[in-house]
């Protein structure tokens, strides 16, 4: 499986966005760039999304493609579709403790969906759908700490603590997703 390796500081520092939401992240300062081209502005933007979700450029692309085909606004459409990931929600529930963790309990089939094993960290969450935690990791303390602890911080989903479940309640608003990303820079840069 082909994730983003490197220098995770070093990115926050470039972008000048804690993307990665590690506390010690922008200590240093975020890099000054000086005067930035509408082109380099764009190309940022889409620097940051990709590095919000942890995805690389080939699947990135296809996101942007079917982002692209749809008849709603395709910027709020693409980061809807990316808000929509099995490794995204089980972060946002409070599963793991950071993005990379949820893509790893994904992978390692720690996480149910409708009751069924699913191992793809891209796999698209629907209305409905019920995520939890499989009945044998229950008893891991650093996921019942994660999930117990965490507060849910977005309106689209439910938790229920007592099942160490949580479901999709409705499809995200551009405004209701906690990421900080000018959405038309990125559309105009495939647009080209």
């Amino acid at each position: 499986m082909a994730r983003p390796m490197g220098p995770r500081f070093k990115i926050v520092r470039s972008l000048g966005v804690n993307v990665f939401d590690h506390p010690k992240a922008l200590k240093r300062g975020p890099k000054s760039h000086g005067k930035i081209s509408e082109y380099g502005k764009q190309l940022r933007e889409k620097q940051k999304l990709k590095a919000y979700y942890g995805v690389l450029e080939k699947q990135f692309k296809i996101y942007v493609k079917d982002a692209l085909k749809s008849r709603e606004n395709p910027g709020e459409k693409l980061v809807q579709r990316l808000e929509l990931r099995l490794d995204n929600i089980a972060y946002r529930l409070g599963f793991a403790a950071t993005l990379r963790q949820a893509r790893q309990m994904v992978v390692h089939g720690h996480i149910l969906v409708n009751g069924k094993k699913v191992d793809r960290p891209s796999y698209k969450i629907n209305i409905g759908d019920t995520i939890s935690l499989r009945e044998k990791s229950r008893s891991n303390e650093m996921f019942k700490s994660n999930f117990e602890e965490s507060l849910l911080g977005v309106s689209y989903l439910e938790k229920d603590k007592n099942n160490f479940s949580g479901s999709l309640i409705k499809l995200p608003l551009r405004d209701e997703i906690p990421i900080e990303v000018i959405d038309s820079y990125i559309i105009e840069f495939y647009s080209r």
